[in-house]
């Protein structure tokens, strides 16, 4: 999962959350993230653009 803007990323279906850590080391868990949404992630070949287009500004966060 080469990105210049995304370190790592984790999905926990159960409770619909997807956890992202930046090449910053900032790490954000953002909710109520359906599970196509991740699907789409996994399968884009520019995390970050996915991630601008499709997650930034759409869903609740919380920064650790």
């Amino acid at each position: 999962m080469p990105s210049s803007v995304i370190r790592s990323y984790r999905y926990d279906r159960a409770r619909h959350e997807l956890r992202i850590v930046f090449q910053s080391l900032r790490t954000y868990t953002y909710a109520e993230v359906p599970e196509a949404t991740y699907a789409g992630l996994l399968i884009s070949p520019s995390k970050g653009e996915f991630f601008n287009q499709h997650i930034r500004g759409k869903y609740p966060f919380t920064r650790h």
